[in-house]
């Protein structure tokens, strides 16, 4: 079962090739990678490796590598990147995968595709924690990526921007519920005793 994201983009072709193939612009937008590093290549018939790490906090980082296995256009103005990627990192749940971007012109924009799969480490464990946690969680980011990448081809929203309100609309909303609870919870167990 892999990870599939689609989103409608009302934008140029230029840009959203220009905002994901560079990793420069690629790392602000993508909530799954904190930095892409492209690799020097010896001849420009070989693949563009790369390298790609993902802070977790607490001084927790995971490392990987990966490799554009190809990109072609088709004479309907579609374009295709497609990619493998593996990690030797011991911390790292995925131990490799694939996945491609696909980049659909439409009357009113670009049709982004993304569909993805890959191999897990640490046997059932954690390919149940993978189908269980992980993998939803590559999703929703995935998607929320997208979300980000969209906001800022559209409506020049920073991706940083998008983030920091997201968090603020985070917190409101555990805000509004944590006093939600206490007014609902805390006036009933104190009138109780009384």
């Amino acid at each position: 079962m892999g990870i599939y994201v689609e989103i409608r983009i009302h934008g140029s072709m230029e840009e959203l090739w220009e905002k994901t193939q560079n990793p420069d612009l690629h790392e602000r937008w993508d909530a799954r990678f904190t930095s892409i590093t492209y690799q020097p290549r010896a001849a420009e018939s070989e693949p563009q490796r790369f390298e790609y790490a993902t802070r977790l906090g607490f001084g927790l980082a995971i490392e990987g590598e990966g490799e554009t296995v190809g990109s072609r256009d088709d004479p309907t103005g579609r374009r295709t990147s497609s990619l493998r990627f593996w990690s030797d990192d011991a911390k790292s749940l995925i131990r490799e995968g694939a996945g491609y971007w696909q980049y659909t012109p439409l009357e009113d924009g670009i049709r982004f595709v993304t569909g993805y799969d890959y191999q897990t480490r640490f046997g059932w464990l954690g390919r149940t924690f993978d189908r269980c946690v992980f993998r939803p969680l590559m999703g929703w980011a995935t998607a929320w990526s997208f979300d980000r990448l969209r906001l800022w081809i559209e409506k020049g929203i920073d991706p940083a921007v998008s983030m920091q309100r997201t968090l603020t609309h985070g917190l409101a909303r555990l805000a509004v519920a944590f006093v939600w609870l206490y007014q609902g919870l805390v006036p009933k167990l104190i009138a109780r005793h009384a």
